[in-house]
């Protein structure tokens, strides 16, 4: 090995004139030495994945069901479906009593397969009791125990032919020591005889009769219901209107 390849190998020794590294001077194969180390490319990014779609739910039928309500309500026409406890009984109450002070035409109170808690049953009928306006009640699926009283408390009342009325007692749990127990049994007991009586008023029947054909869950057709005084007539269809000169 000559002294230039020598010096050529020494790290820090700059090149002579004529020597490998020299401006000018051809580099021979290898030059300039490399010794092996880790790489300083950067680490390959990866590849973005599609993001996934965001799906919000949204009720497709609520602000239908909205608009249908207002709508109703523009006609005088109030729904009352399903069970009636009481935060369903203030919005009922409300209604009725917005349109009663809002004008003097007849409402009509659709009953569709109402059930009630006896409370907000007696609610409803004390509201119906003070209206200044006539209130039609007309029944369609199955009404049963204390919403006959929303029922007996409107002054026309109809039923659709496939309507089914079944009197029945309201199931009550009680709760409490045995003079709370007591109370609550006598305060139900008049809540009874107020819905007891409403329907004896109504039908032309005794009281008992009525208490008796409960706890034996009587239940009546529409043809029924009108000889058993519930309600005065069956609803009908319309008449069809004058046809259009053509």
């Amino acid at each position: 090995m000559t002294h230039g390849a020598v010096r050529a190998h020494l790290p820090g020794i700059p090149p002579r004139p004529g020597e490998p590294g020299w401006p000018g001077t051809p580099l021979t194969p290898g030059w300039p030495p490399t010794t092996p180390g880790p790489s300083t490319s950067p680490p390959a990014r990866p590849e973005p994945s599609p993001a996934s779609p965001v799906r919000v739910w949204l009720d497709p039928l609520a602000d239908w069901q909205a608009s249908l309500y207002q709508r109703l309500l523009e006609k005088r026409i109030v729904l009352a479906s399903g069970i009636l406890d009481d935060e369903a009984a203030a919005r009922l109450s409300a209604q009725l009593l917005t349109l009663d002070a809002e004008g003097d035409q007849p409402i009509r109170l659709e009953l569709q397969n109402l059930r009630a808690e006896l409370a907000a049953a007696l609610t409803v009928m004390g509201i119906l009791d003070v209206l200044r306006v006539r209130v039609h009640a007309c029944v369609s699926g199955e009404i049963s125990g204390p919403a006959l009283g929303v029922l007996a408390s409107c002054s026309q009342r109809t039923g659709y032919p496939n309507a089914t009325f079944t009197l029945a007692e309201p199931r009550l749990e009680f709760g409490g020591t045995v003079t709370a127990v007591t109370a609550r049994q006598q305060q139900v007991t008049r809540m009874l005889d107020t819905l007891y009586f409403k329907l004896a008023e109504v039908t032309g029947r005794e009281a008992d009769e009525i208490r008796e054909d409960a706890r034996r869950r009587r239940s009546l057709t529409t043809a029924q219901a009108i000889g058993y005084g519930l309600i005065q007539v069956q609803e009908t269809a319309a008449p069809p209107g004058p046809a259009n000169p053509g």
